[in-house]
């Protein structure tokens, strides 16, 4: 009898966006100098990116 492989469950995280659920291996990420994002999508990092640029977080962060 031939085993079939049981695929290993795929870690989930949240959109920095809309919050969707997305698996790991399918999110587009955007990584920082502190931090990685995860987004769904490009029409959600367009919008991460747009909010960001309003208004841009202070360089000394302590």
């Amino acid at each position: 009898m031939t085993r079939k492989p049981v695929p290993a469950s795929d870690e989930m995280v949240s959109c920095e966006v809309c919050l969707k659920e997305v698996p790991l291996s399918e999110v587009k990420r955007f990584e920082a100098e502190d931090y990685v994002a995860h987004f769904c999508g490009l029409d959600c990092y367009a919008e991460w990116k747009r909010r960001s640029e309003k208004s841009p977080l202070p360089k000394n962060r302590k």
